[in-house]
This record gives structure tokens, sequence and C-alpha cells, in this order.
């Protein structure tokens, strides 16, 4: 007779060695991925923190301008402050051309800098030095300086550079001139401490806000040529508010803009008209005066005019200039046979106006004023249109550069959850592999024995048949070999039966390895009704071989037409024996404590719903309680007695139908009578969960 055994125990050492090793490589690739989605997190966030900052301090500027008409102190401070912030600077300066130099009329820093300029707020500009303030003097153009220990001229020939450098600590200097109709009216400047140079994205922010500075104070030279009209000051103030207080409304914004002007300069109308490539559409239109017109030109939609056309608006923005048609009834030979004019006198307009929007250098759209009376422009109101002009440009680029943060700041949240919901995955699937390493170990330990169990089982049954062979050669009387073909009866039975729960439980055993192997991202069609078939299988040998004496009736009513669902088999096996052991637990426990009658079953169901699939699982057991209900799929949360439960289950299961596959999980419970659940999966569940949740 030859003894059989399993396989010899190096060779398992090495393949456990092998399988060890293999385990610590996938948990370190797992942790650097966990590293690179935190990191990537924090610098989506981070990226989205500096872009609301600078739309809170671009805020705050209009606010301050909008409320300290005529008063440019606090309007220069807040840029100052807010620019400072934003870059990261140490310090700053907004200088206005002086006679001979520039004067600092305002200045950000700390307190012993402030007082150094206070002293001496001018800067003398010396011919023939290449000075950063002369450079930007001569090319009316950003001069940037990286570290201005490397501008030997400027360190050695002006002291107030010494000063700058070796008292202030300045190294890295931007400075950005204010231009108004391309003349030099004054500079923005700040500077850090450490050699470390200001962003395209910050020298971006501070032109921003020098361009503000010049609208600011050419709207306050105007407003004191104009004798400091009340009317226009609040005109003015009240444009500005509006476009504080409405960065995103550029329709709002335009029409205030344009009720505003007609209102202060006694015209019955004024109207936006903006280019749209070569057409020129009615942004918005105020005023008796701007209806009539429009609708007299557009009339036909063959005489519409264009920006290539002859006509005021089309002009205006094609040569960007300020065109002004003092009387309608003479014009001069430049407009003498434009076909606009007699639709206008017609319409009962005399006078018109168009003010060009400009922005980085062209004519966007045009600013068209009418009055319906031979009442010329002055050349402060001319000036005033322009200052109106720029403003509505402001609402507009406003408009624009907000809508692009809006969709910037959607991208970096879509991006934030999209991280978050792979974060999520990635310590699902840890905590998942760490529980299919651990079952893997218990199923090979188990496995060992298990052999030696159904080995001997079947050699035993063998050896029982040479023994009966043998016994048949004795001398026996009839009572004693009834006797014995008795006993050898039962041990056949005693061993057939070993054998056959041997097997059974190997087959168990084969299923754990199965389910707990490495490989669960991996996503395919399976047929639904296998998987719940398998599960329900498995979890009941499962019970039965936990607990002896274990049985429940298992009602199956599966729906032919599931068919295939593209999921994650192995996860969604792990929710379905998770929620089949729960009811298990729950029919027990209910009858232990019930009389006689009782019988527990519990009951497993698939359905078809189209696109989509149900699964429900419903026991008879104890119930669940409100207060319970509320809290099941909290993680760590549990009803069992301590050592029974880890309250991970139903928080684990929650995640991989709701967030790994796109589905949902529902409960309906009475207490002391049943509780079921309702599992609801897309076809393509696993595919709509990897694009992140969109179909």
């Amino acid at each position: 007779m030859t003894l059989r055994t399993s396989s010899s125990k190096p060779a398992k050492a090495r393949r456990t060695t092998k399988a060890r090793h293999g385990k610590a490589s996938s948990a370190a690739r797992r942790a650097s991925s966990l590293a690179d989605l935190q990191e990537q997190i924090e610098a989506q966030a981070r990226e989205l923190e500096e872009a609301r900052e600078e739309r809170a301090a671009i805020a705050e500027v209009l606010r301050v301008i909008s409320s300290s008409t005529g008063d440019l102190q606090p309007v220069f401070e807040a840029m100052l402050d807010n620019a400072s912030r934003i870059c990261e600077a140490d310090a700053g300066n907004l200088f206005l051309c002086d006679a001979g130099g520039i004067r600092a009329v305002a200045v950000h820093g700390a307190p012993q800098y402030v007082e150094t300029w206070q002293h001496r707020p001018l800067v003398a500009l010396v011919d023939g030095q290449d000075l950063p303030i002369n450079r930007i003097v001569k090319t009316k153009a950003i001069v940037h300086i990286p570290d201005l220990r490397t501008e030997p001229t400027y360190i050695q020939h002006h002291p107030r550079a010494v000063a700058l450098v070796d008292a202030a600590g300045a190294r890295t200097l931007l400075n950005v001139p204010l231009l108004r109709d391309n003349e030099l009216i004054g500079v923005f400047g700040i500077f850090r401490r450490q050699v470390r140079p200001f962003t395209d994205k910050q020298i971006a922010l501070v032109q921003n806000f020098a361009t503000q500075a010049v609208i600011a104070i050419e709207n306050a030279r105007l407003l004191s040529e104009l004798g400091g009209s009340l009317d226009r000051q609040t005109a003015t103030a009240n444009i500005l508010r509006v476009i504080a207080t409405s960065p995103g409304e550029v329709e709002g914004s335009l029409r205030e803009i344009a009720e505003t002007t007609a209102q202060l300069f006694g015209a019955v109308g004024a109207s936006f008209r903006i280019a749209d490539g070569d057409a020129l559409k009615i942004s918005v239109g105020v005023g008796q005066g701007a209806e009539q017109l429009s609708s007299s030109l557009y009339a036909d939609p063959a005489a519409r005019p264009t920006v290539g056309g002859r006509n005021l608006p089309g002009t205006v923005i094609r040569e960007s200039r300020q065109i002004h048609l003092p009387d309608l009834d003479h014009l001069d030979d430049e407009f003498a046979d434009w076909p606009g004019p007699p639709v206008a006198r017609r319409a009962g307009i005399r006078t018109m106006v168009g003010t060009p929007l400009r922005t980085k250098g062209r004519a966007i759209g045009a600013l068209v004023v009418y009055r319906n009376v031979m009442q010329p422009f002055e050349t402060a109101e001319l000036q005033l249109l322009q200052s109106f002009a720029d403003q509505a440009v402001i609402a507009i680029e406003n408009a624009r550069l907000l809508n692009e943060l809006r969709e910037r700041t959607d991208d970096l949240s879509q991006s934030l959850q999209d991280l978050q919901i792979a974060q999520d995955r990635l310590v699902e699937t840890q905590k998942l592999a760490s529980l299919g390493q651990l079952t893997a170990g218990i199923a090979h330990e188990i496995k060992n024995p298990l052999n030696f169990v159904n080995n001997f089982s079947s050699l035993s049954t063998e050896l029982l048949d040479e023994l009966q062979d043998a016994l048949k050669r004795g001398q026996f009387d009839a009572k004693t070999q009834t006797e014995i073909a008795e006993l050898m009866e039962t041990l056949h039975a005693n061993l057939g039966k070993i054998e056959q729960h041997g097997k059974q439980a190997d087959s168990i055993v084969k299923n754990m390895l199965l389910h707990s192997r490495e490989g669960s991202g991996e996503h395919r069609p399976v047929d639904i009704n296998a998987v719940v078939e398998e599960s329900l299988n498995l979890a009941y040998h499962g019970a039965r071989a936990e607990k002896q004496g274990f049985n429940i009736t298992l009602e199956r009513s599966f729906d032919p037409a599931a068919g295939e669902v593209e999921l994650f088999p192995q996860e969604i096996t792990r929710v379905l024996l998770n929620l089949i052991a729960n009811g298990f637990y729950a029919a027990t426990k209910r009858k232990t404590e019930a009389r006689d009658g009782y019988e527990p079953i519990l009951r497993v169901a698939t359905k078809s719903l189209g696109d989509r699939v149900e699964i429900r699982i419903r026991d008879n057991g104890i119930g669940i309680l409100p207060e319970v209900k509320e809290k099941m799929f909290n993680p760590f949360f549990t009803t069992k007695p301590p050592g029974e439960g880890t309250g991970l289950g139903l928080s684990l299961s929650h995640d991989i139908i709701v967030k790994q596959h796109s589905g949902t999980i529902e409960v309906d419970t009475k207490p002391g009578e049943f509780t079921e659940f309702r599992i609801i999966l897309p076809r393509t569940a696993a595919s709509i969960a990897k694009s992140g949740g969109r179909a």
C-alpha cells in the first residue's frame, strides 16, 4: 500500500515567500498612489483658493473706488494692500508723475519704510542713467528685475536705490506703468526681500490694478474739470457701484451705464453695439431714441450696419476712435453720403456721438448716445463718455474673467471630487485587500489539514475493503460474521460521510481562495443570477460550518431576463455575502427568542429593470429599529456583541454599490418582523463609476 500525502513543505514555503513579496510590493504601490492623489488634491485646492482671493481683491478695489468719489488716497492704498498680499510682496509704492520725476502718493510696507517715503516722496529722474525708473519712462513697459543686486548701475548711482536695497532689503522688483492714451502718468511698484521672481499671473494682476488706478485718476480729473458736479459724481459712483456689486452680470451693468449716460447728458437714448465678427449686435439699448433708431436700421436685414460698413458704430469700432456728429442736418464731407444719418434724422435724432470700447489696444464695441435736439457735446462731456465706455469694458472683462473663473472653479471642483472618489476607492481597495489576504491565509491553513482528512478518508475506505476480504477467509461462527458485517457496513457509511463533507469543505475553501484573490479592480460582464446563487451557497455553507445546528429555509426567485451586468464581481460578491450573513444572523437571533412555530426564512430575488437590474435580500428576522437604521451605514457602527462584528460590513457594502458601481442600496424593515435590502445596479455600473458617474 502507498500512503498519499500533500505537497512537500519546502515548495510551500517558497510559494509563501513569493506571495508575501508580491503583497508587500502591491501595498507599496497603493501607498504611493494614495500619496500622489493627496498631493493632487492639495494642489487643486491651493489653486482654487488663489483664484478666490484674486476675485475678492478685485471686488474690494472696485468697492473702494465706488465709495471714494474724488478721493484717490483710499483707492491707491487698497490697491497696494491687495496687490502686495495676493502677490506675496513685502512692500510697494504707487507713484504719479511729477515735475522732473515721480512722486510716491501711496506706500505699503513696514512702518519704517513708509516713514522714509513720507519724508522724501519725490524720486528725481537722472538723464543718462540706466535705472529701472528711467527705463519705464522711456519704454512705457513693465520692468521686472529678479535680483536688484545684479543691477550695479542702479546700486552705485542712485542714493534712493542704496536705501531700497540695503535698508529695505529689496531684491526682486516689479514696476508696472500707469498709461493714459499711451502717456505715462505713474508707476505701480512692489518688491520682495528675497530673490523670487513674480509669476506671469501675479504680473497680470498688478496690471489689472494699474488699469483700475488710471480709470480712478481719470474719473477724478474729469470730475474736477467739470466743477465737481454732484450729478456727475453720483452717476460715476453709481456705475462703479453696479460693476462692483454685480461683477458677473454684464447685461445689467451695461444697462445701468446706458441709463445713467442718457439721463446725465440729456439724451433720448443710449445703446451699446458689440462686434461679433463683422456683425454688430445690440447688447443693450435704452430710451425712445435708441428703440426708434434700432427698429429703423434693423428693419431690413440687408441694410443692417456692420463693422466694415459706412455707419457710426462700425466706424468707431473699426478705427477705434470717438466720432461726434453734432448736427445730422449738416454733416461733414466724410459722413455726407452715409445711409445711417438720414434714417436717424427721420427717427427724430439730431445729435449723435459714438465712443469706442477699447481693450488690449483694440475696440470691441461702441457706446452710442442720441439727442433729439441739435446740441453738440462739450469736450468735457466727450471725455466723460470715454470714461463711461472704459467702465463698460471693465464690466465686460470682469464678466468674461468671472465666467472663466467659474468654469475653472467648476473644473477644479470636479477634479477634487474625482480625486476624492479615487482616493476613497483606493482606501477601500486597501481595506478589502487586507481582508482578502487574511481570508486567503486562513483558507490556506485550513486546506492542509483538510487534505489529510480527505486523503486518509479515502485510504481508510480502501483499507476497510482489504480488511473485509481478509475476514472472509477467517473461520467465524454465524453470529460473529453478522456482527462483523454490521460493523464493516457502519464504518463504510461513516467514511462515506467523512469523504462527502470533506469534499464539500474543500469546495468552500476553494471559493474562499477565489474571492480573496487580488485583482478586484478588473470589471467584466457577468451573469448576475450566477453571482447571486454562488454567494448564497457560499454564505449558507459558511454559516453551517461556523455554527452547529444552523438551519434556514432559502427561497430563490431569479428573473431569467436579469442577464449580464458589467461590474466588479468579487466586490459585489462581498456585498452579497455580507447582507446574506446579516440576514442569517437576524433570523437565528429571532429563533432563539421566539416561541415554537417560528421558521427562519431568507428570500433572494433578482429582476430585470431594462437598463438596470434589481437584487432583493429579505429575512424574517428581528428587524431594525429606526434609530439603528439611521446609522447602519456609518463606519464602525454595529449592534452585535463585542467580538461578533466590526461595523465595517454595511459601510463598505454601501461604498461598493454607490461609489464603485453608481448604484443604489435601500433598506426596508419592520422591527420584529423582517428586513429587506434592495440593490439596483446599472447594467454598465463599473464603466459609469470609472468615468466619474457620467454615463
